[in-house]
């Protein structure tokens, strides 16, 4: 007979068989059976600063090229609009009079310049001359190694394309081979949207050099005869850029001139691109300050072209796999699902969208996710903009800029939790030039100290209300909290890794720079709480009682939000640091006068100072919920009565919207442990589409190629996609550690390894079944107390003591809130000491 543990252990061993079976297996590509017809089929790839969309066409192939530099423009104008701040006690004066529609109007004189564009490189043309139809012909992506493919076979003969973008090296890969000697005939050429010329350099190598405009407007401002200007008489305003292609030796004939690079009889070839602007820094003028752009292409390509393409490939591999393989994700078919991992992705796509179950489909999103972080903003270069790094566009949407009302941010969610830290660097290095710039804005547009940002920004850290001095929409151009809410990622980098040298060194002074603008920006209402005005919530707009539309108001929720985060954040990390004490003082005062949240007449969350009722109902932004996500204020386990009044108000705004802004709800059902109703946005989320143009309401969805369709294509939606996927599995964000927090019915059973938790803590392993944690592997890389939170009772090995938690956490990572009675039913709840480096191993009991 066996024992009860013996039992467990042999179901245990079966599972993992399962996990390990063939048939299981995830082959993380993505394939098709036809190169792309447009954009939105192309494949990504790229190094961060290089990125090219691969079509995979046979007879005239196109790789659409960025470099993430290249945008339009020059340095801010910190004070664009000198008469901005006179009109601040007038707006105050009329909001407090109820005069909405006045402060409206005045809110429009406090506006600056808008941001500029992220511009397109050029395109890499590869013609080759075919007399028969093409057969067998595969397209992939294969994001395990970040290598895409194109292979034909034409006539008798296969030929394939191979193109990776290095990291190590710093140029674009191309190895284009026939399976017969002698059959490779190709011509490849280049081109750019912008202002260029070319040259051949030798007898394999062609040159592209141009510039970028002064400026671009964004491709929404159409009042403007002439949207893209180039000239600039100061020679200040102006990227350069260039371009290089070198062909490497092999053994067809090879010649060069302004048409391409032209190569016959060859078996195979290998080309490479190399490409860098004059960008030297966000303050520094890219024309008459500028690096040498020419220098630095060549400096990224000689080297390179002094290694063999396995060279190049074998460093690009083992760099990108360093942290790719940081985390895997095994989510399981039900019994008697048919496995679709044969089927090309668009295929599979729209068998899901008609309600087919493909969990191997929903982990290969996930990391595809991971793959485009890795691919678009590398550490010590720029961030992913709202596109990553791929724009086809000289005026692209929304200018393919840094939007910092939600969309920047959402960009990096993922970042910590799904193990890839160090790609979070490059948005604190934005968040430092914005800051900068936000210094002279907060004191020239509101006469106050601290520092400051808007709605968005660029390369050149743009931090004042945009909208071209009056033309813009104060509902999303006027709101002032975007330095606030980026500096929430500071904070959170320090409590998912326990780095006080950062806290102290980086983070601290520019959290608290945000927090003394919010501190001076606050003024009392009329019945002693501190408010904002003015005051937008992004980007939505209320019924005034004459039945005309507001869209300034006062201490809308998520500025109450936003700020309650910042100054929270700001107090523990002053006293984690033993430093500002009086300021420490001040915003604990004040966070206690704050407008307090409201539950509104439908028992939701309030959005505004008053119930005002929406001109939009199912509005895509749910702004106001910042307090549930990414805030830690709201939560069903700390404040049950607002998490319901969350709730309400998800039900009341309805799962449609954008791509991102579904991405968004995702989130928050997992944060209000709905795991089923997350997993219902997510099969949306993930729902094929060919949507192009703008549709807010009933929009969404994926593109074949896997990019999140706003429409049309933004990258946030994948990212807060693959974000809310790790909150249905893993919560960190109150005093504990929750695991399978928010766990779907379809993702009863599964495993993952290498997520991270707040606190300094790796999830090395996790495996579950039916629900319950069979197995968890917990690495505490700083030590201290680990409470953890899980559906089922578990016990140790090693010695370790488990006991159940029980008051506040001591562990300073997780200073709040705390869960009240922490011990229910419907979960166990442990406490364990645990030192740095040590892993803690537990079992089913």
């Amino acid at each position: 007979m066996l024992t009860k543990t013996t039992h467990f252990y042999l179901i245990l061993l079966a599972f993992a068989l399962r996990l390990s079976d063939p048939l299981t297996a995830q082959p993380l590509k993505l394939w098709y059976k036809q190169p792309a017809r447009n954009w939105n089929e192309a494949l990504p790839v790229g190094n961060g600063r290089l990125g090219v969309m691969v079509f995979g066409k046979v007879s005239e192939e196109l790789l659409q090229l960025n470099e993430s530099t290249l945008w339009s423009g020059g340095p801010v104008d910190p004070n664009p609009n000198p008469d901005a701040k006179a009109y601040l006690p007038q707006i105050r004066k009329a909001l407090f009079e109820e005069n909405y529609e006045l402060a409206t109007s005045l809110t429009k004189k406090m506006q600056g310049r808008y941001t500029e564009s992220y511009e397109p490189l050029g395109d890499l043309l590869i013609r080759q001359p075919f007399s028969g139809q093409p057969t067998t012909y595969y397209r992939a992506l294969n994001i395990s190694d970040a290598t895409a493919t194109t292979r034909f076979t034409v006539d008798g003969v296969t030929y394939s394309r191979e193109i990776f973008v290095s990291a190590p090296d710093q140029v674009i890969v191309v190895r284009l081979t026939a399976d017969k000697p002698g059959k490779l005939n190709f011509v490849a050429s280049t081109k750019s949207q912008l202002r260029y010329q070319l040259a051949a350099i030798n007898s394999r190598e062609l040159a592209l050099t141009g510039k970028a405009p002064a400026h671009t407007d964004p491709n929404y401002v159409r009042d403007n005869p002439q949207p893209i200007i180039y000239d600039d008489a100061n020679q200040c305003r102006g990227m350069r850029f260039a371009l290089r292609i070198r062909a490497l030796p092999s053994d067809g004939t090879v010649t060069t001139d302004t048409a391409g690079i032209h190569v016959s009889n060859a078996t195979s070839v290998v080309l490479l691109l190399s490409a860098a602007t004059s960008f030297n820094g966000f303050d520094k003028c890219p024309d008459k300050d500028g690096k040498d752009e020419i220098k630095l292409a060549e400096s990224y390509l000689n080297p390179a072209a002094r290694k063999t393409y396995a060279a190049l490939k074998q460093a690009h591999q083992q760099d990108y796999q360093t942290y790719f393989n940081r985390v895997s994700l095994t989510l399981t078919a039900k019994t008697g699902s048919t496995d679709r991992q044969a089927l090309p992705t668009d295929e599979r796509l729209s068998q899901y969208a008609t309600g087919e179950n493909d969990p191997t489909l929903e982990s290969l999103y996930y990391q595809f996710g991971r793959y485009l972080l890795i691919s678009s903003s590398r550490p010590t270069g720029t961030p992913a903009n709202l596109q990553g790094i791929w724009n086809p566009h000289v005026r692209p949407p929304w200018s393919s800029n840094f939007t910092i009302n939600i969309n920047t941010q959402m960009n990096y969610w993922p970042a910590e939790v799904s193990n890839l830290s160090e790609f979070h660097r490059p948005l604190f290095g934005l968040i430092k030039d914005v800051a900068s710039t936000g210094k002279a804005t907060a004191q020239n547009f509101y006469g106050i100290g601290g520092w400051t940002a808007h709605h968005n920004t660029d390369i050149w850290g743009v931090s004042n209300p945009v909208g071209d001095l009056g033309k813009g929409s104060p509902l999303w151009a006027n709101w002032a909290m975007g330095g606030a809410w980026l500096s929430q990622h500071l904070y959170e980098h320090y409590r998912f890794t326990g780095d006080k040298t950062f806290l102290r060194e980086t983070a601290y002074p520019l959290m608290k720079g945000a927090a003394q603008f919010c501190s001076e920006w606050l003024i009392p209402d009329n019945e002693g709480h501190l408010v904002t005005a003015p005051s937008t919530t992004p980007e939505n707009v209320f019924v005034l009682p004459n039945g005309k539309r507001g869209e300034v108001s006062i201490a809308t929720t998520m500025d109450m939000g936003i700020i309650r985060d910042l100054f929270t954040n700001v107090i523990e990390a002053s006293a984690i640091l033993n430093t500002d004490a009086d300021f420490r003082k001040v915003i604990s005062e004040q966070t206690g006068k704050l407008y307090p949240f409201q539950i509104g007449k439908k028992g939701n969350l309030q959005e505004w100072f008053k119930d005002f009722d929406e001109v939009e109902p199912l509005h895509r932004h749910v702004s106001h919920l910042f307090a549930l996500h990414p805030g830690r204020q709201i939560a069903p386990l700390t404040t049950p009565e607002l998490a319901a009044a969350a709730r309400k108000t998800l039900e009341l705004r309805g799962d449609e919207g954008t791509g991102w802004s579904k991405a968004w709800k995702i989130n928050f059902w997992a944060r209000l442990n709905d795991g089923n109703h997350a997993y219902k946005l997510l099969r949306e989320l993930l729902k094929l589409t060919g949507m192009e143009g703008t549709n807010y309401t009933n929009a969404g969805g994926t593109y074949p190629n896997m990019f999140c369709a706003h429409p049309p294509f933004q990258i946030d939606g994948n990212f807060g996609g693959i974000a809310g996927m790790s909150e249905m599995l893993l919560q960190s964000h109150l005093d504990h550690i929750g695991l399978l927090a928010a766990l779907p019915d379809q993702w009863k059973s599964g495993q993952v390894k290498g997520l991270r938790a707040r606190g300094g803590f790796d999830i090395v392993e996790m495996t579950w079944q039916d629900g319950n944690v069979n197995k968890v592997v917990i690495r505490s890389n700083v030590g201290g107390n680990c409470r953890l939170r899980v559906p089922n009772a578990l016990k140790a090995s090693g010695g370790v003591v488990l006991k159940p938690a029980s008051g506040a956490n001591p562990n300073p990572l997780f200073q709040g809130p705390t869960v009240q009675n922490a011990q229910a039913a419907t979960a166990k709840v442990y406490d364990f000491m645990t030192q740095a480096g040590r892993n803690y191993t537990f079992v089913m009991q």
